[in-house]
């Protein structure tokens, strides 16, 4: 299967994961909705949505650059009709856009949650909800959710309580839409790393250049959500998969190329439970 002619919508599409997905989808001659926020550049942080498409047509797809602020209900609704009438229907919604603050609540201003809230679990709700009417009429269906399983421990929330509940609130989506649109064979998934992504976030907030050289790089999501996308959306939903162990079960066997920095050990992510195992190792790799 082919992502050839198919219309994908992703928020969060002008740098990192979410350009990942779309410039791996271009290659085979799809249509990418780059739908962020960044129209002019940014001091810090790499790419506009102008870039972007840019980039997408030249690996061999078609872009429309469209601004969007997912927390404006309007607006999304207006951009997902705007990418449905331009090329002519809905394939695919990746709920890419996130907000992160790893603070506990003390440390935590209340209009921050209230900004992760309303990026992370709001506007996933808020594009899946305008999305419906469209990909109902794709032959094969998929939203996907870049966010973790649910896996509910103490570990998980205790460090960072706002932006956890925020994140899981997506999962949470995935759980309940994956059964609410199975009858119209829509299919609703989550995707997470097993190891820290080389993305602005992680340089900017996490860690910096150290973390980026121990972390892989978006293509081994991007190459994950391709399979997804091109797997039956009767066979396939309501799945939170991690990303090397999802790709090691459609016959990836060699995950080195991934690697940022082949010489360190692999950062683990979080969310990631404790009983699910890596189809590689994660030390460094000898010369």
């Amino acid at each position: 299967m082919s992502l050839k002619g198919k219309t994908l919508f992703i928020t969060g599409a002008s740098r990192g994961i979410g350009k990942a997905i779309a410039l791996k989808a271009a290659r085979d001659g799809a249509n990418i909705a780059v739908a962020a926020k960044t129209a002019e550049p940014h001091p810090k942080l790499e790419g506009t949505i102008y870039t972007a498409a840019e980039e997408i047509e030249a690996a061999g797809g078609k872009a429309l650059p469209v601004v969007l602020d997912v927390r404006d209900d309007e607006a999304v609704k207006a951009a997902i009709d705007r990418t449905a009438d331009h090329f002519g229907g809905l394939d695919i919604l990746v709920n890419n856009a996130s907000a992160i603050q790893l603070t506990p609540l003390a440390q935590t201003d209340m209009k921050r949650f209230d900004l992760m809230h309303q990026i992370n679990t709001r506007g996933t709700l808020a594009c899946c909800k305008h999305a419906i009417e469209h990909l109902k009429n794709a032959d094969n269906p998929h939203v996907l959710m870049l966010s973790p399983p649910l896996d509910m421990q103490e570990k998980w929330f205790a460090p960072f309580t706002p932006y956890a509940i925020a994140k899981y609130g997506m999962s949470l989506v995935v759980l309940g839409l994956a059964g609410e649109l199975r009858s119209k064979g829509i299919a609703v998934n989550a995707l997470w790393p097993r190891t820290t992504i080389a993305t602005a976030a992680i340089k900017n907030i996490l860690g910096g250049d150290k973390l980026m050289q121990q972390s892989r790089t978006p293509d081994i999501l991007a190459d994950a959500a391709y399979e997804i996308f091109t797997s039956p959306s009767m066979e396939l939903s309501g799945q939170f998969l991690i990303d090397d162990t999802f790709l090691a079960s459609r016959g990836v066997t060699d995950f080195d190329g991934y690697r940022v920095d082949p010489s360190l050990a692999l950062a683990p992510d979080f969310f990631v439970p404790d009983d699910s195992e890596a189809p590689c190792d994660l030390g460094p790799i000898k010369a």
